[in-house]
This record gives C-alpha cells, sequence and structure tokens, in this order.
C-alpha cells in the first residue's frame, strides 16, 4: 500500500480528515494518487511537489480536498476557487443588465464574454462599471457582438483622461491605444484569436482560436 505523509497539525477534526490541499500524483490512468498532505495553503503543497519529483514518474500537482478512509479524495472547491469566483461574479455584475439578450443559453459567445472577462481580471484589469458608482473609473469594455462572430474589448480611461483630458489629447490618444495593445497581447496570450477593429483607439475584436 502506497504511503501517504499526514501532518499532525493538519490531519484530524473529531477523527476525521481535515480538508486540505493534497500533493495528487495522476499519470493520466484513473483519479490520481495522494502523495502528501494535507497543506494549509496551495503553495505550501506545491513546494512539497519539488521534494517528491524525482521519486514520481508521473504528473504531481496540489488538489484541494477530503482525504477518505479509503485513501482516495473527495475533491472540493478551495477557498481561494470560492473567493476567485465570487470577484468575477462582482466583475461580471459590472456589464450592462443587457449585454446577453438576443443570445441563446447555449450561445459560444456568452461563454466567450465569461472567459475574456476572466482572463482580463485574472491579468489585474477590472471591467468598466459604465452605470455604477465607479463609472468613472474606467476599465477594461466587454461586449458581445454577434454582427462580427466574437466579443469587441476596449480600454475606457478615467474621467481625467477620456473626459477632462486633464493631460491634453495626445496623450489620451496615445494612451487609449497603449492600452488596447495591452488588452490584446493578454487576450493572445491567453489563447485568443484577436483582431483589431478599425484604429489603435477603437479595441480589437477577440474570437476563439481556430483549430490547426
Amino acid at each position: 500500500m502506497d504511503t501517504v505523509v499526514l501532518r499532525s497539525s493538519e490531519v484530524r477534526l473529531d477523527g476525521e480528515a481535515r480538508l486540505g490541499w493534497w500533493l495528487v500524483s495522476e499519470d493520466g490512468f484513473g483519479p490520481g494518487r495522494l502523495v502528501d498532505g494535507p497543506f494549509p495553503d496551495r503553495a505550501g503543497a506545491a513546494w512539497a511537489a519539488a521534494g517528491h519529483a524525482a521519486d514520481e514518474g508521473s504528473s504531481l500537482r496540489p488538489v484541494y480536498g477530503l482525504r477518505r478512509p479509503d485513501g482516495g479524495l473527495h475533491r472540493r472547491p478551495s477557498p481561494q476557487e470560492m473567493a476567485w469566483l465570487a470577484h468575477l461574479g462582482d466583475q461580471l455584475d459590472r456589464l450592462p443588465e443587457d449585454w446577453d439578450a438576443g443570445l441563446g443559453e447555449e450561445d459560444p459567445l456568452a461563454t466567450l464574454v465569461v472567459e475574456v472577462a476572466a482572463a482580463l481580471t485574472e491579468a489585474g484589469l477590472p471591467l468598466w462599471d459604465a452605470t455604477g458608482a465607479g463609472a468613472a473609473l474606467g476599465g477594461a469594455c466587454v461586449g458581445a457582438e454577434p454582427g462580427l462572430d466574437g466579443v469587441v474589448v476596449g480600454w475606457r480611461q478615467h474621467d481625467r483622461m477620456s473626459v477632462e483630458q486633464v493631460h491634453g489629447l495626445v496623450a489620451d490618444i496615445s494612451i487609449q491605444a497603449v492600452m488596447n495593445r495591452a488588452l490584446a497581447d493578454v487576450l493572445w496570450l491567453r489563447g485568443l484569436e484577436v483582431t483589431p477593429l478599425g484604429e489603435d483607439g477603437g479595441g480589437h475584436v477577440v474570437r476563439y482560436a481556430a483549430a490547426e
């Protein structure tokens, strides 16, 4: 039987193994084998992977869950994942109420909007809250465009730049172009197809990359 290292400070609560991060060995066959854990955070499990890598022929990765009596793992959403989903939900709430009007329940454009929003949010770029209290703060504008078969993405600067132009028109135009290119680069690096929409200040159309 394979041995799993259990850490006494994290192991049991009322006779049951605690939730935590576990190091799991996966070879592509079956649900994976527990190697070490539990750890209080993902970083601890990832760090421990370096110590086991030489002894494991398969892939090691941190997984959050509860160890079963049979040695398997009940996988659970981690606190970090739940916090992330809540944050992403807050960002999606910034989209106009009718952002998905005209889109079917399974329309891939609706899914693409969420994926684009997630990619930008993970990069630390907020969505523009056009009708909320933070409308003046700016952010990324994301909208499904069925006519273009894609999602239009552009940057909206703070009112100081875009409306009041406290630094002048040239700065406004130049920074707008820089930020639109930055959005495009982030989404391209995430594997999406990105096409300019008009001039540099006009944003980009984002689509799923064509299968090769």
